[in-house]
């Protein structure tokens, strides 16, 4: 099924504000004279996985933790699924789940341990049991689920991290990095989690990494130096570059 939204090129939103679930409105971020984050404006449709690209330092850990509602934005507005993130912080929460770059777990805890407490915390109550087993199994944790969060190697602490972010079956899932330290084998088996996730959910992904935005995005849009540079379907960007890698479009658009 295809889900992309045809984006004219130069165009800067998706059509049909009714199926959106991310808008970012002139969205700022300061700090003190540094622009981190220069006025940038997107909307995500339902059902899409979206890449979101720049060079380190461009600003999308930023952004994504001001879409999150974890990091004030000095100006403009983020809203998640209709809902304003500044003004409605818990609400916010229920509707997205997180994976930062840091992965940061309670490495004394169990795996299924970590995951009960997190079921408290978003109130699963009856359903926790049945949704623990079935992101243990969708994570591929089963065979290390017994296990302290500590003696894991990287790449199951990284598919721990991306368990608590789908635990509570949010509408929007925002991974910054998420195949980071895993294997090949293991990087096939989360592309795959990730796009079965975005047949119904928005997926916001940040990564270095062309080959999986090639193999998994259906819109593109990259910041550089704070500011929004692109925004298209990946179908359009390639069109708009032929001949161009994927690799190559964003180095170019980034050194420009």
């Amino acid at each position: 099924m295809k889900r992309s939204c045809n984006i004219p090129q130069n165009y800067d939103i998706c059509p049909n504000p009714k199926l959106m679930s991310v808008k970012v409105d002139h969205l700022t971020k300061h700090y003190g004279e540094q622009v981190a984050v220069n006025a940038i404006s997107f909307e995500i449709p339902k059902g899409q996985i979206v890449g979101f690209l720049g060079p380190n330092g461009a600003g999308k850990s930023t952004t994504m933790k001001m879409i999150t509602g974890y990091l004030p934005a000095t100006d403009g507005k983020a809203y998640v699924c209709g809902i304003e993130v500044s003004e409605n912080a818990l609400d916010i929460q229920r509707k997205i789940g997180y994976l930062p770059e840091s992965n940061p777990l309670y490495f004394d805890m169990y795996v299924k341990e970590y995951l009960e407490f997190l079921a408290g915390v978003h109130k699963l109550g009856a359903r926790s049991d049945k949704r623990i087993n079935e992101i243990i199994e969708q994570t591929g944790l089963t065979v290390e689920h017994k296990k302290k969060i500590g003696a894991l190697s990287k790449g199951y602490k990284q598919r721990v991290g991306l368990a608590q972010a789908m635990l509570h079956d949010p509408e929007v899932l925002i991974l910054d990095e998420p195949t980071s330290g895993l294997d090949p084998n293991q990087i096939v088996e989360i592309r795959e989690l990730i796009r079965n996730f975005g047949q119904s959910k928005t997926v916001i992904l940040s990564t270095h990494i062309m080959q999986e935005v090639e193999a998994m995005c259906d819109q593109i849009i990259i910041i550089n130096k704070g500011n929004l540079i692109a925004n298209h379907t990946k179908e359009a960007l390639l069109q708009e570059h032929p001949g161009k890698s994927m690799e190559e479009i964003f180095r170019n658009l980034t050194l420009n």
